[in-house]
């Protein structure tokens, strides 16, 4: 699905190397949140990798149950970042500077979606990069967990969405 600049929806889009670790963990944790808060009709959100790496793959094992674990249903097959991404999208937001390099030189001249480093939305300053567990143990998935909430909320906090909890009940 995606957001048109006529659709009266924010797009958001998160962005890692691969599409099946960081990013579909934030597209999850962030529809959770907006869900569990009354206002998901008001948002377009997906995920994309910068890679062709893992395309059509459901999300790591890890990340999903990291997840699942905390009640956040994962729903995703990873694509890519593709050119369209920039006019469907209000908000281009990727975990780690390598992405974000990827998707400025990406980036069409014109576009106005916002592209930035997703940590960048908490107040935490740990979490400015959010770094790709892949190759450690699951203590990096929960991290990573922890990070995207922060953030989600920072984002819906700069939204104007005000009193927005997390509720992994």
């Amino acid at each position: 699905m995606t957001a048109t600049k006529s659709s009266g929806k924010t797009g958001v889009l998160f962005v890692c190397l691969g599409n099946i670790c960081r990013s579909p963990m934030a597209e999850a944790v962030f529809q959770h949140i907006v869900e569990t808060n009354g206002i998901s009709d008001q948002f377009v959100i997906d995920s994309a990798g910068t890679s062709r790496f893992h395309l059509g793959d459901k999300p790591d094992s890890r990340s999903a149950q990291t997840c699942r674990d905390r009640g956040v249903r994962v729903n995703h097959r990873a694509r890519q970042t593709q050119p369209k991404d920039f006019d469907n999208f209000d908000f281009i937001l990727c975990m780690d500077e390598s992405n974000l390099d990827d998707l400025r030189m990406l980036k069409p001249k014109g576009s106005r979606a916002h592209v930035a480093l997703f940590g960048s939305y908490s107040a935490n300053a740990d979490d400015a990069v959010i770094r790709d567990p892949y190759y450690g143990g699951n203590k990096g998935f929960i991290t990573n967990f922890e990070q995207v909430t922060r953030c989600s909320l920072g984002l819906l906090e700069e939204l104007s969405f005000d009193n927005v909890t997390a509720d992994f009940s």
